[in-house]
């Protein structure tokens, strides 16, 4: 079901104040920074071998990643593993009575689709799906 890990999250109080360490410091290879309105973050990728780190700044003070900010500080968010069947891994997950936060997929930065699985079925670990759009 799953194939490889797609990206980790990470919350930031700031696109602007973090990009330059992981571009210019760490020199990992800028994707692109995009808004997805629909989770009210601005997102800036990174690839990093087979995967990416995605920075997640919140455009909302009611947006979910505002929420985590407040309550944990900066840091890691979510772990996102790459699937091939979206709709296949949920309702396996269901099956197996996970208790998903997205019982349909929804749109993701860069045209992927995306589910979470709550983290009380993962361990405090919050899960996201991810199938490529391309």
């Amino acid at each position: 079901m799953l194939h490889k890990i797609n990206h980790i999250g990470i919350a930031v109080q700031s696109l602007d104040a973090t990009v330059p360490f992981y571009r210019d410091v760490l020199r990992m290879p800028l994707a692109g920074i995009e808004e997805v309105a629909e989770q009210k973050v601005r997102v800036a990728m990174f690839g990093v071998g087979e995967s990416k780190i995605e920075l997640l700044e919140p455009t909302s003070d009611d947006s979910p990643v505002a929420k985590f900010l407040e309550k944990n500080g900066q840091g890691i968010h979510h772990i996102a593993y790459e699937v091939a069947d979206i709709e296949g891994a949920i309702a396996s997950l269901l099956a197996e009575g996970a208790r998903m936060i997205d019982e349909k997929p929804r749109s993701g930065a860069h045209g992927t689709r995306i589910a979470f699985v709550h983290p009380k079925s993962s361990h405090g670990v919050l899960t996201e799906l991810c199938q490529s759009g391309h």
